[in-house]
């Protein structure tokens, strides 16, 4: 009777295992959609900023809508500082909020606010006084130069406000707080979409100020939810919060904390908006048309971003958390699950670029060429959307962990090597046109998918101390 007792036993044990493994794979997918879906609508709603943008500028015609995206590519280049310091805040809070130790994580809030508010006035105000001169190194044609001007003109102000409380951002998602700045955008986009509304086409006694008015009322929405955000970040009650005197002196320790994790993944913003520069006036040098509907398939592409993103972002917390608790098991499996959504989701948006490209250029424009020339872009990218995907989160994942360095040089090499390279070639040399920029954005993804995936594999990630 020993041996079938014994088998009984073992065959139990495995039903028990079996049950817990199934349990603890549905929290943790709950978890993660706890954190993803807040995230999906804030980075929705907040690139609906620039979306809605476009969307009414575009009733305007094709200079009005070149004239809003000529001049972003260089502030897009000083965003990847802000965005070092919100992915360093989010992953010290989560290592901190998982480790149990709040008070460090407050301080690291505080640190991350005094940072932000400081740099944000060095690199933007003196822009306000280059404009003019920024739209023309960006190639803009002659008709382009003067609307886009006066737009990149507006917009630096609502930048400062916004950059300023990106690191808030990062230290509620540290905490597993994504609601909260998910609110805080629904109200910036209401307010961004009425004073487009009123501004734009001159409604309700206003003036008609066509792409100036786009731009007041970006900047008026983004003072908003900054705002709120440094209201939320001195409310006690907070998912987390912070006390205004670690907002006032700098400290030594802490501050090298986030440098040490930021400096990368602002290079790797650096580097790319740098690379995205060339590639930019590569395709402005095709004329009006064919750039204003990159820039606008370029909007209708980020819809794609956003489940990428989201689950990118609740891979860094979850990854920084767990591996606060000491749970590097946890960290992997996180990841993948965050992984497993992400492609799902990127995919399907990838069959519907293709199927249907036309619809989301409409969103934007009714001119026919412009349409034509974007519908081609999006059915070209839409075999990129699961290469993005595994791109985003796992890059995610690695910078939960602290490792930004691996997503700096795998981005480094991709957008300079190959698809700055490869446009060059396909547009210049092999004369493939609009197609072939667009084209080598496939490349570009593959290569960087690669890098990271290798470097996620082999585990080392989970070793290192923030």
């Amino acid at each position: 009777m020993a041996p079938k007792i014994l088998r009984t036993e073992v065959k139990e044990s495995e039903i028990i295992r079996e049950t817990v493994s199934r349990s603890s794979a549905e929290n943790l997918s709950r978890e993660v959609w706890r954190l993803a879906w807040p995230a999906f609508a804030e980075s929705l709603l907040g690139t609906m900023t620039q979306i809605v943008d476009t969307a009414m500028v575009g009733r305007l015609g094709p200079v009005a809508v070149a004239s809003t995206g000529i001049g972003m590519q260089p502030l897009f280049l000083a965003l990847g500082i802000f965005m070092g310091i919100n992915v360093a805040t989010n992953a010290i809070v989560a290592r901190y909020v998982g480790a149990k130790e709040r008070e460090n994580a407050q301080i690291v809030t505080g640190q991350s606010l005094l940072i932000s508010t400081i740099l944000s006035m060095i690199i933007f105000f003196p822009l306000l006084f280059i404009s003019r001169d920024i739209v023309i190194f960006m190639g803009a044609k002659d008709d382009v130069i003067k609307y886009g001007t006066i737009y990149f003109s507006w917009i630096i102000p609502g930048l400062m406000f916004m950059t300023a409380t990106m690191g808030i951002v990062g230290s509620l998602r540290g905490a597993g707080d994504t609601k909260t700045p998910m609110y805080i955008n629904a109200l910036v986009n209401v307010i961004n979409v009425f004073g487009n509304y009123v501004l734009i086409y001159g409604k309700l006694g206003f003036p008609m100020l066509g792409v100036e008015g786009a731009a007041i009322a970006t900047t008026f929405s983004r003072l908003i939810g900054a705002v709120l955000l440094i209201i939320v970040i001195f409310n006690k009650n907070s998912a987390m919060n912070t006390n205004l005197k670690y907002c006032l002196r700098l400290n030594r320790e802490f501050i090298v904390k986030l440098f040490n994790i930021a400096y990368p993944v602002s290079l790797e913003r650096i580097v790319l908006s740098i690379a995205l520069l060339f590639y930019t006036r590569i395709i402005a040098s095709l004329g009006t048309i064919p750039y204003a509907a990159h820039s606008i398939a370029m909007n209708a592409e980020s819809l794609s971003f956003m489940p990428g993103l989201a689950f990118a972002t609740a891979a860094t917390t979850l990854v920084g958390q767990s591996l606060g608790a000491r749970n590097p098991e946890r960290a992997e499996r996180a990841a993948y699950t965050c992984l497993k959504l992400g492609i799902y989701f990127m995919g399907s948006m990838g069959i519907l670029f293709f199927l249907f490209p036309e619809f989301f250029m409409r969103i934007y424009t009714n001119n026919i060429d412009v349409i034509g020339y974007g519908s081609l872009a999006l059915r070209v990218v839409a075999f990129s959307q699961i290469p993005m995907a595994i791109a985003f989160i796992l890059s995610g994942a690695l910078r939960g962990a602290g490792d930004t360095k691996t997503v700096l040089y795998a981005t480094a090499v991709a957008v300079w090597c190959i698809r700055l390279v490869l446009a060059h070639v396909f547009v210049n040399i092999f004369k493939m046109g609009f197609f072939g920029a667009w084209l080598v954005m496939i490349f570009d993804w593959l290569f960087r998918i690669g890098w990271i995936s290798i470097r996620f594999r082999n585990g080392a990630w989970k070793k290192i101390e923030i």
